[in-house]
């Protein structure tokens, strides 16, 4: 194989990944991919690889938008926080 390509088997089907030199993570990405991609297999009867790769994505993107939300949420409340307890700072005699 040659340096930094990993080969990785999703949903049955093995890939060789070109990219970056962390060959753990891309085998991490993919054995997420494949695992999500078998959820949506074993829930829904008949449906062909190509359904339930696009289905799979779907699920991904939905997770991934609830994190940058959620993120998001987070990134406003600490900011709020901070804010205040500058104001608090600010009281003090000094």
């Amino acid at each position: 194989m040659e340096p930094g390509v990993t080969t990785v088997t999703i949903f049955g089907q093995e890939y060789s990944i070109r990219g970056g030199d962390d060959a753990t993570y891309v085998r991490e990405i993919a054995k997420y991919v494949d695992e999500r991609m078998n959820e949506v297999a074993s829930s829904t009867s008949q449906i062909t690889s190509l359904r339930v790769a696009i289905l799979a994505s779907l699920n991904i993107a939905d997770e991934l938008f609830q994190e940058r939300e959620g993120r998001q949420r987070t990134h406003k409340e600490l900011r709020k926080r901070a804010q205040k307890l500058l104001k608090r700072l600010e009281k003090i005699p000094g």
